[in-house]
C-alpha cells in the first residue's frame, strides 16, 4: 500500500465543520486553540457558528486548521503518507505535514494569503466557473478569445482530464459561461469564492506576499510534496519564496499532480478536510484505487481502522 495525502481547498468549507472531531478529540481541540492563538482569530467559532466562513480572510485559515487537525490524529495513530499534495490553500498543510514548513509558519502565512487575496484586488466584480465535459485545450482557446477582447478571464484550476476552473470579471464568466455549454460542455458551475484566484488580478497580492514569505526559514522535507503550479516534486533546490508566491497568481495543475502520484504506484488516497472533492477528481481518473474522505468522527474513526487493517 502506498498513501497519499490529500488537502482540500477554498470551496470546500461548510458552516459547522469539524464539530464534533473538536468535541471528541482533546488532541483536535489544541491544534484549535493553538491555531487560534497563532491567527488571533477564534476558529472553533468561525467554523462552528461562522457567517463569516466563506470569506477568503477566514476561509483558509478555517479550512488548514481542521486538516491539521485532523492530520494529527492519523499520525498518533501510526498512519503516515508517502506523498502529499494540497488543492490552492491545501499546499501548506501538505507542506507541514511534508516538513518544509513550520506548523505556526504556515498558519501565519495563510491568515495573511487569505487578508491579501481578499483585499489586495482590483475594483471590479469577479467569480470563479467550473466547467465539466469540456478539453482544457478548447476552454483556453475561448479564454484566449475572450482576453482578445478586451475581457478578463483565465484558466484558473485543471482539477482533472474533464474538469476545469476559469477565473474572470463577473462579464466575462457570464458570456463564457454561455460559450462553454454550445461547444459541448456538460455542465458549468458558479464556484464559491469571493475572487479571481490564481491569475494575474493577484499581482499586487503576489508582491505583498513575498515580503512576508521572505521572512520564513523554510527547511529540507522529509515527505514528498508536489507543487501546485507544475505537477512536480518539491526538491531541496527550490526557491520557496518564489514558488509559494507565483502560486497565488498561477493556475493549479491538480491534474498533473494526478498522473505524477499514478506515476509513484500511489493506491490509496486520504483525503483529510471537509469534502469529498479531490479524491472525487481522482476517482475520475484512476480505477483500482482506495478513497477516504475524513471530516467528521465517523469518517475518522473508519479511515484509521481500515488504513490499519490494509496495513497490517
Amino acid at each position: 500500500m502506498k498513501i497519499a495525502f490529500l488537502f482540500p481547498g477554498q470551496g470546500s468549507q461548510k458552516i459547522g465543520m469539524g464539530k464534533d472531531l473538536y468535541e471528541k478529540y482533546e488532541d483536535i481541540k489544541k491544534i484549535y486553540i493553538r491555531a487560534s492563538e497563532l491567527t488571533g482569530i477564534d476558529i472553533a467559532k468561525l467554523c462552528f457558528e461562522g457567517e463569516e466562513l466563506n470569506k477568503t480572510e477566514n476561509t483558509q485559515i478555517a479550512i488548514a486548521t481542521m486538516s491539521l487537525a485532523i492530520l494529527s490524529i492519523l499520525i498518533k495513530n501510526g498512519i503516515r503518507a508517502d506523498i502529499a499534495v494540497g488543492l490552492s490553500l491545501g499546499e501548506y498543510p501538505a507542506l507541514i505535514y511534508g516538513g518544509q514548513l513550520k506548523f505556526e509558519d504556515g498558519l501565519k502565512l495563510l491568515k495573511q494569503r487569505g487578508y491579501l487575496m481578499q483585499y489586495k484586488l482590483p475594483k471590479g466584480e469577479y467569480s470563479m466557473l467550473a466547467i465539466i465535459g469540456l478539453e482544457s485545450s478548447k476552454i483556453e482557446e475561448i479564454c484566449n478569445t475572450l482576453r482578445n477582447k478586451g475581457m478578463f478571464i483565465y484558466p484558473a484550476n485543471y482539477n482533472y482530464s474533464n474538469q476545469t476552473v476559469v477565473s474572470g470579471s463577473q462579464k466575462a464568466i457570464e458570456i463564457a459561461s454561455e460559450i462553454f455549454k454550445q461547444n459541448g460542455a456538460k455542465k458549468v458551475v458558479i464556484l464559491k469564492t469571493s475572487g479571481p484566484f490564481h491569475t494575474k488580478a493577484l499581482e499586487d497580492a503576489k508582491n505583498e506576499y513575498i515580503k512576508d514569505l521572505e521572512k520564513i526559514k523554510f527547511k529540507k522535507g522529509t515527505t514528498k510534496v508536489i507543487k501546485n503550479i507544475d505537477g512536480t516534486f518539491y526538491n531541496d533546490t527550490d526557491d520557496m519564496v518564489e514558488i509559494l508566491s507565483n502560486h497565488i497568481i498561477s493556475p493549479v495543475r491538480f491534474d498533473k499532480a494526478i498522473k505524477l502520484m499514478k506515476d509513484e504506484n500511489i493506491d490509496t488516497f486520504v483525503e483529510i478536510g471537509p469534502g469529498k472533492t479531490l479524491t472525487g477528481f481522482i476517482k475520475k481518473e484512476l480505477e483500482n484505487v482506495n478513497g477516504f474522505n475524513i471530516y467528521d468522527v465517523d469518517t475518522l474513526e473508519n479511515a484509521i481502522q481500515k488504513l490499519t487493517d490494509i496495513k497490517n
